[in-house]
């Protein structure tokens, strides 16, 4: 099976790209128009392999995504490009926009285009995976759980933009036929991460002995899911997932925003052998406008119908990552040397990035 996949250069994407050649054996089509949260290094494992090929676009392109289904002929779509960071959403809220739905419209197209030009059992098989989050939910309470029925209500442009992206896939598959499947996840994290996201900001600020901000009072709840998880879900989906489902993906890791930076903290004192706590570093700042307080998947459903479960433990993944981050300082400084400014932490997981 080919596999295109769309930001296959970003956070999530190249988590999916790594296991489905390495361990599923498939081949991969990466689209991705690299833009500031991309990172070929991402992929630098697997660059050489025979089974994956790159092919530079943006899904803004209708014309360059048409190109690139005739060139690579898949049998089917991954779709995670997107522009995916709270903060900057709250900034710059057209760009989530144009690169979210209007991008994710032209997918559809394409795919559609594409699709309808197969025969037989290839198309038979062929279907769209449209990867979301589970902040088109909203917010919840001290108590509950979202699951694939709760009503959507986005509270951030980043969030309303993927909300209308589900939206469009839905549509696409209930006008066209097309075949859909469409997963939300909550907060992703581990090796490779860009860093403007919660984590990788906590690890790279304790490292340089910088003051670590904290949005609020620290008590806004995340459900954290180890991305490597997150990846074998997803291609769980892609080849048993019931078209024109949801599948709500979480890590059964809820942790509140101030105790798990503490937690990288006590983890990055015990790696360096730190005399002086880095939870002295811990500064509160304002809150960001529209900050949604907690957010809890209930995964009860990929559970039982397609057998995933987290294999991480929230203490086992963020332990695993902050080894990664200090084995792998080539990585994250080159970003460093690009320009990159770390001054904002992001408590989203972001598809795409």
């Amino acid at each position: 099976m080919k596999i295109l996949v769309t930001g296959g250069a970003g956070f999530i994407g190249s988590a999916v790209v790594r296991r489905a050649i390495t361990q599923r054996g498939y081949a991969v089509a990466n689209l991705d128009a690299l833009t500031y949260a991309a990172n070929p290094a991402n992929l630098d494992s697997i660059a050489d392999h025979p089974d994956y090929s790159f092919h530079k676009a943006d899904i803004r392109d209708l014309d360059a995504l048409n190109k690139v289904f005739a060139e690579t002929d898949p049998d089917a779509v991954m779709h995670l490009a997107a522009e995916s960071h709270v903060d900057r959403s709250i900034e710059g809220p057209i760009a989530f926009v144009e690169t979210n739905v209007m991008g994710t419209a032209n997918m559809l197209q394409a795919a559609r285009t594409h699709w309808e030009g197969l025969a037989g059992a290839r198309k038979e098989a062929f279907r769209f995976h449209h990867i979301s989050t589970d902040e088109v939910y909203g917010a919840l309470g001290p108590t509950g759980f979202f699951t694939e029925t709760t009503r959507y209500a986005p509270n951030s442009p980043y969030a309303s933009s993927k909300a209308s992206s589900d939206m469009l896939v839905r549509a696409w598959g209930k006008t066209y036929k097309l075949p859909v499947v469409i997963s939300n996840c909550s907060n992703n994290y581990g090796p490779f991460q860009f860093p403007e996201k919660l984590i990788p900001v906590v690890i790279l600020k304790a490292l340089a002995g910088e003051t670590i901000p904290v949005y609020g009072d620290g008590s806004n709840v995340r459900d954290w899911l180890y991305v490597d998880d997150h990846a074998e879900a997803l291609l769980t989906i892609l080849e048993r997932g019931r078209l024109g489902e949801i599948y709500n993906v979480g890590g059964d890791a809820e942790v509140s925003n101030l105790d798990l930076v503490k937690q990288i903290c006590k983890i990055i004192d015990q790696e360096l052998d730190r005399k002086t706590p880095s939870e002295d570093l811990i500064k509160f700042v304002t809150d960001r406008p529209g900050h949604d307080f907690r957010y809890a998947i209930d995964a009860a459903k990929i559970k039982s119908e397609l057998g995933w479960t987290p294999s991480a433990t929230v203490e086992q993944g963020i332990a695993e990552t902050v080894r990664w981050y200090l084995e792998n300082r080539d990585w994250w400084q080159a970003i460093q040397a690009r320009g990159h400014q770390q001054e904002r932490i992001g408590l989203t997981k972001g598809t795409g990035a």
